[in-house]
């Protein structure tokens, strides 16, 4: 993922919330209204969880020392996971605690067309801001559907603030109606209503976002495609006879460790053997830019016919 790019719809994201975050507090505090409040806190919690993927990217950035020898990349994965625990707990169950407060003591709103006000206000912002992190995520998609882009996506923060963005406007959509049926009937429960549907959506989003940056923690190897390309890489020469196994991971969104057991004839000096890694090496980074460390462990190829090979083999057809 281009750093400059993820930043700019971060930035964006976190311009739009601070300033709605704002209006819906005023609005809340001049009408009463549940769901504006409900709304403001989401807007201030997605305010701080920007701030903490800016702050993540910013860690990765330091240099590998002795405690950390393959870099600090994953911090971007530990921030994005802190952010779905705060849109959790800060976001979906405050929410969800206003509005079963608001059914248990309603009161009528004030100033009923201000929120109502507020609400077009900030639906046009946070259009601003999902229309920045589409834009960015483009780059990057290609021909992924949106779904597929969000599972898939090493790289945290796209996803996390493309999630962020359609729950706040799913959000507003919750308020806008729950207030509406309020003026329209009167009735102050449409208003608690709507809060209890923003609090389940926050949650739900939360949860998404922390199944998947969980799994960014836990290790992720490279994909189907970037997997294919090193293992071509590998026997696209004639130095190799095989893969006996390969194994990747993900150090970072922009660093990927390769690691494989590769065969070669048994004939072979050892000379050329360190050429041919450093060969090897070389179309492997050509192929994938993002495969930084790379261990390559040479082994003895031996004829199938005289010796079985090890039972986690690889056999890809190459140069024979």
């Amino acid at each position: 993922m281009s750093a400059s790019g993820g930043n700019k719809a971060i930035v964006a994201a976190l311009a739009a919330n601070l300033g709605i975050a704002v209006t819906k507090f005023i609005a809340w505090a001049f009408s009463g209204s549940s769901s504006m409040l409900a709304e403001g806190v989401h807007s201030l919690a997605d305010s701080g969880n920007q701030l903490l993927l800016l702050r993540g990217g910013r860690k990765s950035r330091k240099d590998a020392d002795t405690a950390h020898p393959f870099g600090y990349g994953r911090e971007r994965y530990v921030y994005a996971f802190v952010v779905s625990i705060i849109l959790f707990s800060i976001g979906g169950v405050f929410s969800l605690y206003e509005g079963v407060q608001k059914l248990q003591n309603p009161h009528p709103l004030e100033v009923p067309w201000l929120p109502i006000v507020v609400l077009l206000v900030a639906m046009g912002l946070e259009s601003f801001s999902l229309r920045t992190a589409m834009k960015e995520s483009n780059l990057l998609r290609g021909e992924q559907t949106w779904v597929q882009f969000v599972r898939h996506a090493k790289a945290p923060e796209l996803p996390v603030v493309l999630l962020e963005d359609v729950a706040a406007l799913a959000g507003l959509v919750f308020a806008f109606l729950g207030v509406g049926l309020t003026i329209i009937t009167g009735e102050p429960i449409w208003d608690a209503i709507g809060t209890l549907f923003i609090g389940v959506l926050l949650v739900l989003v939360a949860i998404v976002l922390g199944v998947e940056t969980k799994s960014l923690l836990v290790g992720e190897g490279a994909g189907r495609t970037d997997a294919a390309k090193i293992e071509h890489a590998i026997l696209s020469g004639p130095e190799t006879r095989r893969i006996i196994h390969l194994k990747t991971l993900y150090l970072g969104p922009d660093e990927l460790l390769v690691a494989a057991k590769v065969a070669f004839d048994a004939e072979t000096r050892f000379s050329d053997v360190a050429a041919a890694i450093d060969a090897v090496e070389a179309r492997i980074r050509e192929a994938v830019p993002i495969a930084r460390t790379i261990y390559l462990e040479p082994d003895v190829f031996i004829d199938p016919g005289h010796r079985e090979l090890p039972t986690d083999a690889i056999v890809i057809k190459g140069s024979e």
